[in-house]
């Protein structure tokens, strides 16, 4: 009898994505798992179990599979490296019981029900077929949700007051989006075909008394028992989930100071840029305020879709076979509108793994239907081309030369999102912002990743306001004043700043992850320049960089710094 070999580690790392996505059909669909479409996940804190008792066991069989001849190479030791760093950081925050208490403006279990159906296919009517029985599913899925916050409840593990507010006026608006007594699933299912019409409303009006239950027990059971508690998660919740979140353990302190030094520096270019726009401008956000009246914008909601769609055509255009080499279908990026009851900012989607949906960027209106040009440029330039979408459908393009774990879930949001950050500003060294509008809305956006250091890390850890700040030097940073910096120091509107802290306070750890994550990417690629000297290649390092698969910061800084 031949003996069987045991698995080496990138086979182990996507027999766990096949085993996550039998218990998660919401990754299913983002992995374009045709199968998962009509169900969703068990999220009550049974559900939350077995995910964590498969992470257990692929570790243990990870340790195996590293002892293996082979084992030693440079793809299986990378993908060996980020399953034990990414199943390890999941496994801490789950046996602290942080499902018990997921509650936000975001990334809850309740998002993620409603968000999946915008990326649930519906070519045919087969497909929506799949969506009403999916709708069906959604009463059970909000209930274990339940189930879990009502554990926590017992528990006295209370999520933050003023998320747990925000999430109940969202679902109010999922209930009923226009005031007219249609909740967000039926507008969505009322796109079906006719010959399900029946079936699509019926589950339609299913989903939605789901969420109307939840939104009740949200609001009159679980919002009146967290009352009181902080809104703030201390330094050892934060440095767990900053784990999480940025696939390293982080010199906290030395990570505040970063964001202070990032924040002087950028405020100095914004005075200069905003001299060029409103001259003798008290500040650079007066200037800003100024663009929001006068500055080049676009008119109406589809005219600036198809304008982002463009923007991001001509990146593509001009950058392909310069600075990056991409495949045909990394070509293809979509520009969508955000559906109505989400966060304000604006974020992307990665195509699904055979690229039969495409890469979707999504712009939030808040209800505008005018949009300044110099908010626009550069975030684009992030969620978009060359951000998000050149290295997640990269990743998803060279996936088997990875693992399917590198390729899909096992991304650190960190990376991600410095890469991103990253991307902005190569697009400011390759020229592409010396328009003075442009380039003041790229520093503003450089300047509110600054801030968010500041005030996330601050106001988590209680840190002191340091005596050089012309905001309340000395003070110890509370929600409030955290609010009042952000405001101060960025052109968003009001509801954008407030959605923005709420988000600060739901994931805590996640927003330092851009300005730490593009120094990493920054690093890495100065320490390539000056190994090769000369002869370094930046665009055969962008791809490389881009083909590597997700790792956490000091694993990215040592792999950049080596190609």
């Amino acid at each position: 009898m031949s003996e069987t070999k045991s698995p080496l580690p990138r086979e182990v790392a996507d027999a766990y994505v096949d085993a996550l996505v039998a218990l998660d059909p919401v990754t299913g669909t983002y992995l374009g798992v045709k199968e998962s479409s009509s169900r969703l996940p068990d999220f009550s804190p049974a559900g939350r179990e077995a995910l964590a008792e498969l992470a257990r066991d692929t570790l243990a069989g990870l340790a195996e599979a590293e002892r293996r001849p082979g084992a030693d190479s440079d793809v299986e030791r990378r993908c060996a490296r980020l399953l034990r760093e990414r199943l390890t950081a999941e496994l801490a925050v789950h046996e602290a019981d942080e499902d018990l208490r997921a509650v936000g403006n975001l990334h809850t279990p309740g998002h993620a029900v409603r968000d999946v159906f915008t990326v649930t296919p519906t070519r045919t009517e087969e497909d929506w077929a799949a969506v009403a029985e999916r709708l069906r599913a959604v009463p059970a899925a909000l209930a274990g949700y339940r189930a879990s916050l009502a554990l926590g409840l017992e528990r006295k593990l209370y999520a933050a007051p003023r998320p747990t507010a925000t999430f109940v006026d969202q679902l109010s608006e999922w209930a009923d989006t226009d005031g007219t007594g249609r909740g967000w699933f039926e507008d969505f299912a009322a796109a079906g075909p006719e010959s399900l019409r029946a079936e699509l409303d019926a589950a339609a009006g299913v989903a939605t008394a789901a969420v109307v239950e939840l939104r009740d027990w949200m609001r009159d059971v679980y919002a009146p028992a967290v009352e009181g508690a902080p809104n703030t998660v201390g330094r050892e919740r934060y440095a767990r989930w900053s784990r999480y979140f940025n696939g390293t353990d982080l010199d906290l302190d030395e990570a505040y100071g970063y964001g202070w030094a990032e924040y002087h520096r950028i405020l100095g270019e914004m005075r200069q840029e905003a001299e060029k726009i409103l001259p003798g401008a008290e500040t650079p956000w007066v200037a800003l305020a100024h663009l929001d009246e006068h500055g080049a914008h676009i008119e109406g909601v589809e005219e600036v879709r198809v304008w982002l769609q463009d923007l991001m055509d001509r990146a593509i255009e001009e950058l392909d076979g310069t600075h990056f080499e991409l495949a045909e279908r990394v070509r293809t990026v979509e520009a969508r509108i955000a559906p109505p009851g989400g966060a304000a900012a604006p974020y992307y989607t990665a195509p699904s793994e055979d690229f039969s949906r495409p890469g979707r960027t999504w712009l939030p209106t808040m209800g505008l239907t005018r949009f300044p040009e110099y908010d626009l440029v550069s975030t684009w330039y992030h969620e978009g081309v060359p951000g998000h979408h050149l290295q997640l459908a990269q990743w998803a393009h060279v996936a088997e030369n990875l693992s399917r774990y590198q390729a899909t879930l096992g991304g650190v949001s960190a990376n991600a999102e410095g890469w991103a950050l990253y991307a902005e500003r190569l697009m400011d060294e390759l020229g592409y912002l010396t328009d003075p509008e442009h380039r003041l809305g790229y520093l503003d956006a450089q300047m509110m990743r600054a801030a968010r250091v500041i005030v996330d890390i601050g106001m988590h850890l209680e840190l002191e306001i340091p005596a050089d700040s012309p905001f309340h030097p000395g003070e110890r940073w509370t929600p409030e004043l955290a609010e009042e910096f952000f405001a101060a120091h960025s052109s968003r509107p009001a509801d954008f700043v407030e959605s923005e802290l709420t988000r600060y306070l739901t994931i805590p750890g996640q927003a330092i992850g851009y300005k730490l994550g593009e120094r990493a990417w920054l690093l890495g690629r100065e320490n390539a320049r000056r190994r090769h000297g000369d002869a370094f290649d930046l665009k055969a390092w962008h791809m490389a960089a881009l083909s590597q698969g997700s790792l956490g910061l000091d694993d990215l800084v040592d792999e950049l710094s080596a190609l």
